[in-house]
């Protein structure tokens, strides 16, 4: 590991692989550090991403790929059904990913293009000079040491420590975390082309259950649930224990993933001088399915572009690097967290009864012409006395 790097890169998911490969590609020097000692582990993720989403970035290798989803299903508290295609459901359908394999690609490509990577490097501070972002120390080894770097890229996840280190506001309210707990199981009965997402306060309050195929007879099955709804006898392992026994009672299970996801809104910044953050550690996974793939990447691939271009203008100041914040925050990703974090506020106020009538009369709709301002009219007339009024206006104001 050298001492500076042109742009230095903490973690080593997908958005801080597309940073690396980016930068990189750009003829700069650049580094991955990754405190896990192995690149995709553990997986803490559904695995789920639109196809037409993941060819935004890349050739999409077959490898990556546990299973190719055709439909999706919601399955609303009385057992009733909705199905949709994958152009109605969005990014949770499409491919259902091999994350171990996935992101180690990503890596693997990044590393080609020049990027140099550590794994089992943990950094333990942030170097900061005169209030500017300059690098981070790392542990490596058995050896502490401090790397400098022009710009440092905060890839770190919902955990991030990097971005407060820096004295960015991270913290994320208590019922804005989603408490997840995933099991892989094998042996089920399932449709092996349909993911298939459950709601309903007894099965997941202020959440919902989720059924990700990974071939034939196994999937992801997971909840999650608002972190205020959490406690001795009722987290998210609970719930996930009830629906298991409830759903594939004969069902086996080969692996539990536990962790959280941040369902509020983005970092109010997301750039500080010499610093730029991404992905999950932005807070940019979609607040609504708690998604972030895709984000992650597309936030990971903008900051390599605006590290790269600013570093060749000499000038890495907070103000040159706001081109970053700006663009995501103008993009269609960043227009539809704005907007799902709305939707997510109401429907968290939603009991099952309400659920329950307005799944119900969706079906009733023509499902070709179902979209975001179909749901939001649903919720209108199913729910008026608890439209928000800045809610709906906010909606209004942001749907495409």
């Amino acid at each position: 590991m050298k001492n500076h790097y042109d742009v230095l890169i903490v973690g080593g998911g997908p958005g801080g692989a597309l940073a690396a490969k980016t930068v990189a590609e750009n003829g700069l020097s650049v580094c991955i550090v990754e405190k896990r000692p192995a690149i995709g582990v553990p997986v803490r993720c559904a695995e789920g991403i639109g196809e037409d989403l993941l060819h935004e970035f890349l050739e999409v290798d077959p490898k990556w790929i546990s299973a190719k989803m055709e439909s999706a299903k919601i399955v609303s508290p009385d057992g009733s059904e909705i199905k949709l295609t994958p152009k109605m459901a969005g990014s949770e359908v499409g491919y259902v990913l091999d994350r171990k394999v996935f992101d180690r690609d990503l890596v693997r490509q990044a590393a080609n293009a020049g990027a140099e990577v550590y794994v089992k490097a943990r950094v333990s501070d942030a170097i900061i000079q005169d209030g500017i972002v300059k690098g981070a120390r790392i542990e490596y080894m058995g050896d502490t040491a401090d790397v400098t770097a022009e710009v440092v890229i905060a890839a770190d996840g919902v955990e991030s420590k990097f971005a407060r280190w820096c004295g960015i506001d991270t913290t994320v309210p208590m019922r804005e975390i989603e408490t997840c707990a995933q099991y892989i199981m094998t042996d089920i009965d399932i449709d092996p082309h349909e993911t298939v997402f459950y709601v309903g306060n007894n099965i997941s309050p202020e959440g919902y259950a989720w059924i990700f195929p990974k071939g034939d007879r196994m999937a992801n099955v997971g909840i999650g649930i608002s972190g205020k709804m959490s406690g001795d006898g009722h987290r998210a392992r609970d719930y996930l224990d009830k629906f298991v026994e409830t759903t594939f009672p004969k069902g086996k299970k080969i692996e539990l993933i536990l962790g959280g996801v941040s369902t509020c809104r983005p970092l109010k910044c997301t750039v500080a001088d010499g610093l730029i953050i991404i992905g999950d550690a932005a807070r940019v996974s979609d607040p609504i399915t708690g998604g972030g793939i895709y984000n992650a990447m597309y936030t990971g691939r903008l900051a390599g572009e605006v590290a790269s271009e600013c570093i060749k203008k000499k000038n890495c100041s907070r103000a040159a690097l706001m081109k970053y914040d700006t663009m995501w925050r103008n993009s269609k990703m960043g227009r539809a967290l704005e907007r799902n974090y709305h939707l997510k506020e109401l429907f968290i106020t939603l009991d099952d009864k309400k659920l329950n009538a307005i799944l119900n009369s969706v079906k009733s709709i023509n499902m070709a012409k179902f979209n975001t301002m179909t749901l939001i009219s649903e919720l209108i007339k199913h729910n008026p006395k608890a439209m928000l009024i800045k809610e709906l206006a906010a909606l209004k104001k942001l749907i495409d």
